[in-house]
């Protein structure tokens, strides 16, 4: 944009607001304006519309193809979703407006919080964690505020298996927490013999997930949470893998206590940079008290409003949590249902075995049992025999028209690529996919350490990128720290 810019040219000019210029003025005080005007490229409509469609021309998106990256469940969200959240009636309404003006607002939070909770089997739930890793430290922090209801404050570690997800230590270690490691046995699962040695009055709970981030079902999750239980911890579910047991089972009726939930992995709402996220957390009636408020609430009347749990830890999101991406989530469960969520796991778990049984033969599969949503296959062998890593696979699939799947995780298992193909895939597109994988690993070469080489930008030097970064939106400024 800025290799466009001319002085003079214009492309647009801002709404002016109903604010008189002296109200402005009292809402951004002087010594908080810059002396100078931002230097921000000039540019005609023309050239601006144009450069922002090269832009999109030059993306991959989960609207244009099959987009695997395990555990992220990158699947395409139904335009519905998008629809229904659009509405005027949703869309325009101001988070400080009354109850009584958003009485719609309050319902739909209401009942979509009814559903959450019917999905995990939990007793409340909370919408204000914008995004699963704030779901995460709010369920620490629940309990956290739990056990000292109790007196229990001698309490200093969690355990999280060795191959959980990345966010999850630096979470415990946000609420304040040690993080415990516990290791996995020969079938992908928590070691319940090691887990039973680390267990004593000092372990405030578990973390994990189930299936867990091999994509595997944890076969021992009812006698994992009951020695949980036993030494007076509590058991958290990371929700990033609810997607492979909707309307099948549920964490409640595994034992969880608290339960963070994925709205922008499961349930329509735009991933990553597609917009903002939401991260509710569901928990048992023991640990409503608890839970941030102020929550929507009906009253005797069948009007609705606003209460705060008698012992809330607080807010942990400003207003009422990403209140759009909600209503997208609200509407696809309307969309579905029951049956429908259930559908979606059975799908989803279909078409990841028959990834790992189509790759099986040019992959190794350090699990080669039936997995849950995604599988995990490992390019250790092929790096043996030719060279090529992971990170290769990965990068040469970009030559074939799709996303990489995630590379070099979960760290337990050695070049690891994990696919999760989603309910969304066609059998079509599937197959490609796999054709795709399989073509790469027969003519795997010197060459792919140099893919992708029909991108529009090529393998970039990591190393470098992470060590001279440049923290602008300026790309043409030097960079900052050292040079």
């Amino acid at each position: 944009m800025f290799e466009l810019s001319s002085p003079g040219r214009r492309a647009w000019s801002f709404a002016r607001t109903d604010l008189p210029e002296w109200a402005a003025a009292d809402l951004v005080p002087p010594e908080h304006l810059a002396p100078e005007p931002v230097a921000l490229p000039e540019v005609s409509e023309r050239d601006l519309v144009a450069h922002h469609t090269r832009l999109t021309h030059r993306q991959y998106s989960v609207d244009l193809g099959a987009y695997p990256l395990g555990s992220c469940t990158m699947k395409y969200n139904p335009k519905l979703a998008d629809v229904a959240a659009s509405l005027p009636g949703l869309a325009r309404v101001h988070p400080a407006a009354p109850p009584s003006c958003t009485q719609g607002w309050l319902e739909l939070l209401s009942e979509l919080s009814r559903a959450l909770a019917e999905v995990t089997g939990m007793a409340a739930v909370t919408l204000q964690p914008p995004a699963g890793a704030a779901g995460e430290l709010t369920g620490l922090l629940l309990l956290r505020a739990w056990h000292a209801s109790q007196g229990d404050t001698g309490r200093t570690k969690v355990v999280i298996p060795d191959s959980a997800h990345g966010t999850n230590p630096a979470s415990v270690t946000l609420g304040g927490y040690e993080a415990l490691t516990v290791a996995s046995d020969h079938r992908g699962c928590v070691d319940l013999a090691a887990l039973r040695a680390v267990l004593d009055d000092e372990v405030a709970g578990i973390m994990l997930t189930n299936p867990n981030t091999l994509g595997l079902f944890e076969d021992d999750i009812a006698a994992i949470t009951a020695a949980v239980h036993e030494v007076g911890g509590l058991v958290y579910y990371d929700g990033a893998n609810l997607n492979a047991i909707l309307g099948v089972t549920r964490p409640g009726d595994m034992g969880f206590d608290i339960v963070h939930l994925n709205l922008h992995k499961t349930f329509a709402v735009p991933h990553g940079g597609g917009g903002p996220g939401a991260g509710p957390v569901a928990v048992t009636e023991a640990l409503a008290p608890f839970l941030p408020g102020p929550l929507p609430a009906r009253a005797p009347d069948g009007t609705y409003g606003w209460r705060t749990p008698a012992r809330s830890i607080g807010r942990v999101h400003s207003w009422h949590g990403n209140a759009l991406a909600l209503a997208r989530a609200y509407a696809y469960l309307l969309a579905l249902g029951g049956d429908g969520l259930r559908r979606v796991a059975e799908i989803a778990v279909l078409n990841a075995n028959w990834l790992r049984r189509r790759l099986g033969d040019h992959y190794d599969v350090p699990h080669d049992r039936t997995c849950m949503h995604e599988c995990v296959v490992s390019a250790a062998g092929l790096k043996r025999r030719t060279g090529v890593r992971a990170a290769d696979v990965a990068k040469r699939l970009l030559e074939e028209g799709f996303h990489a799947p995630t590379v070099s995780f979960p760290l337990v298992v050695e070049e690891a690529l994990m696919i999760e193909p989603t309910e969304t895939e066609s059998p079509q597109t599937l197959a490609a996919l796999a054709d795709a994988l399989v073509r790469i690993a027969e003519a795997a070469s010197v060459q792919d350490h140099h893919a992708p080489r029909t991108t529009p930008v090529g393998r970039v030097d990591e190393v470098r990128a992470a060590r001279r970064l440049v923290a602008t939106f300026d790309a043409r400024l030097p960079p900052t720290g050292g040079g």
